[in-house]
């Protein structure tokens, strides 16, 4: 069973690429945080995580406000999976140009292709951004860096996903039909093969829920925990079928993710519940089946801890956000952007 296959299900990762561009050294520009890109996407409020895939030329990478700061060559793919502004760059400017004060402009205008720089070596870069739930996303993305990289091109596998994503890319451009849900997927497979492969490289003191993923009997838990939260599960039956001992899943369990299994099987049946919540309308009885807990109102009691609210009130405040976030924007007529520069 595949820990991380089961809960990206349950996050319902959406993705697109939505932005190609090639720089001429020296160049530099500034991505803005991906709350800023989240107010300009059609749906409520998810977190938004932005990656870069390098496909040609070299680039630096920094995270805005940190010491974090990585070099990048063809084949890499850097990440930023909490959302940080940064900076990516080749050479020495005087100005970086600041992409944060034109998102309404890229994305009412598509995937194009932009230019930039002084006329040096050439940089490429195919730009995307993945969309996941706020909350449950945080259970895999929490151990992760600011920032991180791996590069595809060491096998055929990565090489393939490489050439389809440029691809599609310029097919988009030409607006053929069926070419946005291409890409969707695509963008999609890139994100889970850069997370497949982050994890494999991960040092063996590491910890977080990727590192646990891959432990054997962690990984094992996990993948049934994600399949089927609403089973009854305890620690004896939970390590019955992991094939290991209570004492051993519990001890794994702390190391990699500093709590016992049952401790975050509550949290994310409450999680699942919360989500549910807002965007369904079951009624609370049936949430809290359809979650694992026995009764109505253990799992109130227990959704209160978690959210400082009933689930009632919860909903209510949640319905209320939404409305405010799908309310129609004034989008006012603004001049093309200039992206290319001499």
């Amino acid at each position: 069973m595949d820990a991380l296959s089961e809960i990206l299900q349950s996050v319902k990762l959406e993705g697109a690429v939505f932005y190609k561009a090639e720089f001429t050294a020296p160049w530099g520009f500034r991505s803005p945080p991906t709350y800023e890109v989240a107010a300009f996407l059609r749906k409520g409020p998810k977190h938004v995580i932005v990656y870069h895939l390098l496909t040609q030329g070299r680039a630096r990478c920094e995270v805005e406000d940190s010491t974090h700061c990585v070099e990048l060559i063809p084949g890499d793919i850097v990440v930023f999976p909490h959302g940080d502004a940064h900076i990516l760059s080749n050479g020495s400017l005087p100005c970086i140009l600041d992409y944060g004060k034109h998102l309404k402009e890229l994305f009412s205008q598509g995937i194009v292709l932009a230019r930039h720089g002084g006329g040096g070596e050439t940089t490429s870069f195919a730009c995307g951004y993945m969309e996941c739930d706020r909350e449950l996303s945080k259970t895999f993305l929490g151990g992760l860096p600011p920032v991180f990289k791996v590069n595809i091109r060491n096998d055929h596998a990565g090489q393939w996903l490489e050439n389809s994503i440029k691809f599609s890319v310029g097919e988009a451009s030409a607006n053929r039909a069926g070419s946005d849900a291409v890409l969707t997927r695509l963008s999609e497979a890139l994100f889970v093969e850069t997370l497949r492969r982050y994890m494999a490289e991960l040092p063996p003191q590491h910890t977080g829920w990727l590192a646990g993923a891959r432990d054997p009997a962690v990984g094992a838990a996990l993948a049934h925990m994600h399949r089927a939260p609403e089973h009854p599960w305890t620690i004896a039956n939970l390590a019955r079928q992991v094939g290991v001992s209570r004492s051993l899943l519990t001890e794994r369990f702390r190391q990699y993710l500093d709590e016992p299994p049952m401790t975050y099987l509550s949290r994310w049946r409450l999680q699942l519940g919360a989500r549910m919540l807002t965007s369904t309308s079951y009624s609370v009885a049936r949430i809290s089946g359809d979650v694992g807990y026995e009764s109505e109102p253990s799992f109130n009691r227990a959704f209160k801890r978690e959210f400082g609210a009933p689930p009632g009130r919860f909903r209510m405040q949640a319905r209320s956000a939404q409305r405010v976030v799908n309310k129609p924007r004034q989008m006012s007529k603004l001049p093309r952007l200039p992206l290319r520069s001499s």
